[in-house]
């Protein structure tokens, strides 16, 4: 197995794949707890729906802060080392959450997450150019595909297994808790309730610290990819400023990273506004994740033999801005029952969700093919900065901390959590322009 000046035999090929493949799930695992924390924080340190919200604040803007140094660091001390120093760092936030859970503190939380997201930040800027080097360039889409799934399956049992041991018997908390006026008896019942994040945040530490020693000691090649030598006509440019369909990428990736945000971490809490039990909200998050790798699956197989990346993003698009608009749109009274089949328990069950929930899992389906449509597009023919450009496209991320702000604002304001969803729109609109002009602006 080779790239263009490096050889690597099967197995060490086969085992760094592997490895990868577990970093992606694990990605995606850490990434959508938040739709299962956002309403349990919400209730465990008595919260309004804008300070929960900042749940992915905290998370989403470590991306913002620490992109560009996440590609210094890279530059010191390579790809291998980089996803060691990740993981360690993700180990400390989630260590971090036991004395915040100790003491109910917010501010403790939030900078768990904040740490927790920084070391993904640096995982991620190692891993996404390792996974694409490690093999024949030609074959890149398809490792590359195969770590989308490996992620979009984890965010899928991720919220049902956090909200099983965090959200049970959420009704009957919540009903006991306006009804307790004793404030020492509400504080105990709050304390109780806070420490339910103890253990399975105790066990993602040492999974982490177990796995940075992994890789640490593991046999994986260290990748050295080296700069375009060749002169192109426009590596003549002075700055990446001179790549205006880039800016105009990066820009569409903010809108898009923050609408999925809003849709995959405010539908647990959208059923629950609208009176659904919280044995069926738990799965929501899931259930959007499920529309995802559906729709993963679609691009993996149609593109690029019968569609191409733009046409993907424009379908994306338009779907995104009809599915947002039905969800506005239809009553929030209309429910329909599902039938659905619990990933932990492998048990059928029913899930109770009004119809909008519905359009707003299923733009899950909107969401799968925008990521990985935007980035080529956006790097198409920047040369040598292409490191840069893949820095600023990680800092785009930071989409997913302020969107979800402004959807919980919007709340307040509108008084409606339903109507809060305008903000998609706009969202979907910029992502279409890039779909259709923004990214010929070369």
């Amino acid at each position: 197995m080779s790239t263009k000046n490096q050889t690597y035999s099967k197995s060490e090929y086969f085992f760094s794949i592997s490895l990868i493949g577990v970093l992606f799930f694990l990605f995606g695992f850490v990434t959508w707890l938040n739709g299962a924390l956002i309403p349990f924080l919400k209730t465990a340190c008595e919260l309004n729906d804008i300070a929960a919200y900042l749940v992915t604040f905290a998370f989403y803007i470590s991306y913002f802060v620490m992109a560009i140094p996440s590609s210094k660091i890279l530059e010191r001390i390579g790809f291998r080392n980089g996803m060691t120093l990740g993981l360690a760092v993700m180990a400390l936030g989630a260590l971090i959450f036991i004395p915040a859970a100790l003491n109910r503190s917010y501010f403790l939380f939030l900078n768990g997450l904040f740490i927790l997201g920084s070391g993904l930040a640096l995982l991620q800027t190692a891993v996404n150019p390792y996974v694409t080097i490690i093999g024949p360039i030609e074959s890149a889409a398809k490792r590359i595909s195969i770590m989308g799934i490996c992620n979009k399956i984890a965010g899928v049992l991720a919220p049902i297994l956090l909200a099983s041991i965090l959200l049970k018997d959420a009704e009957h908390i919540k009903e006991t808790l306006a009804n307790t006026l004793d404030l020492g008896q509400k504080a105990i019942l709050l304390d109780e309730l806070a420490n339910r994040l103890i253990m399975p945040y105790l066990y993602m530490t040492g999974f982490l610290a177990a796995l940075a020693l992994m890789i640490r000691f593991a046999h994986l090649p260290e990748i050295n990819p080296e700069e375009n030598e060749t002169k192109q006509k426009e590596n003549l440019h002075k700055t990446i400023f001179s790549y205006p369909h880039l800016l105009l990428g990066v820009i569409a990736l903010f809108f898009y990273v923050g609408v999925e945000v809003i849709a995959g971490d405010t539908i647990i809490r959208y059923g629950e506004s609208l009176g659904v039990a919280m044995a069926s909200a738990k799965y929501f998050t899931s259930l959007m994740l499920i529309f995802m790798v559906i729709g993963y699956f679609f691009g993996v197989a149609f593109i690029p033999k019968l569609i191409s990346q733009q046409k993907a993003l424009t379908i994306c698009a338009i779907l995104g801005i009809l599915l947002t608009l039905a969800a506005i749109f239809v009553p929030s009274t209309s429910f329909l029952e599902i039938p659905f089949i619990d990933l932990l328990t492998f048990q059928s069950i029913t899930l109770t969700i009004p119809y909008t929930v519905l359009f707003i899992a299923m733009l899950g389906l909107a969401n799968s093919l925008v990521w990985p449509a935007i980035w080529p597009l956006a790097l198409d023919g920047v040369g040598k900065y292409t490191k840069i450009g893949s820095a600023l496209l990680i800092m785009a991320i930071a989409g997913g901390a302020i969107l979800p702000l402004i959807y919980g604002w919007l709340t307040q304001v509108l008084k409606s959590t339903q109507q809060a969803y305008w903000i998609a729109i706009p969202c979907y609109l910029i992502i279409l322009y890039f779909a259709i002009w923004g990214h010929k602006k070369k």
